[in-house]
This record gives structure tokens, sequence and C-alpha cells, in this order.
């Protein structure tokens, strides 16, 4: 996988988080709710410098789509809470990619994207995984 293609998910990835913190955020509990905001904000900051680094590797940034396909119904608070370790987590395997796929500055903030994911992840599910990002895929 090249760069651009592994930036290339990383941004969709992004899309798709910033959708689901709209659906987490609208679920979630009180207590949690300010948690869900700094996270959507922090997905969108990554989803934009994403756009960017797309461009600087010579693409054309894949848009958003219109909606996402949610990986289970969201009914209640526990469903957000479930939902966002499930985004972060998702987020976490694409960035990993990233940092395979770059090296320099890329490969160092891709590696910071994976470990704030990997940290949000911990806390909305309130149990660590052991190598976050690095998931078996088939």
């Amino acid at each position: 996988m090249s760069a651009l293609q592994a930036a290339q998910a990383a941004l969709a990835a992004e899309h798709a988080a910033v959708y689901g913190y709209g659906v987490v955020g609208g679920r979630v509990a009180e207590d949690r709710r300010a948690e869900a905001t700094a996270a959507y904000q922090a997905h969108r900051a990554r989803r934009d410098a994403l756009r960017r680094t797309v461009r600087d590797l010579g693409g054309t940034p894949a848009a958003a789509a219109a909606a996402y396909e949610l990986p289970f119904r969201v009914a209640d608070p526990a469903g957000a809470v479930r939902l966002a370790a499930v985004l972060e987590d998702r987020v976490a395997g694409v960035y990993s990619d990233l940092v395979r796929a770059a090296d320099g500055a890329l490969r160092r903030e891709a590696a910071a994207a994976l470990r704030e994911a990997a940290v949000r992840a911990v806390r909305w599910r309130g149990r660590d995984v052991t190598f976050p990002g690095l998931a078996e895929r088939v």
C-alpha cells in the first residue's frame, strides 16, 4: 500500500468517525458528552489535515459519504459508548497502515493519530487491547 492509498483510507475512516460521533453525541449520557464532543472535534481536525496530506501526496481527497452504515443499532447511552470504542478501533487500524506506508513527518503524525485513537478507545471501552491498530485482518 502506498502512502497516498493509506492516507486516503485514513481520510475515509475520519469521515466515518465524524459521522459516527454525531450519532454518539446524540445518544451518549450527559456525563460523557464533553468527551464525545472533544473526540468529534479531534476527528474533524485530523480529517482536515488528511485532506491537505492527500493533496500534498498528489491525490484528490476522498469526499465524505452522505451517510454511513453503523455496525449496530445505537439506541441508548451504552450503545453510544460501544460505538465510540468501535470507531476509535477502526481509526487506529487505518492509521497503523499509514504508519507502515509512510516515512518522516507523515509517519510521526500517523503514529500520533494511532496513539490518540487507542487512548480514546481505552477510555470508552474501559480496558485496553494489546496491540491497538493491529487487529488481524482477512
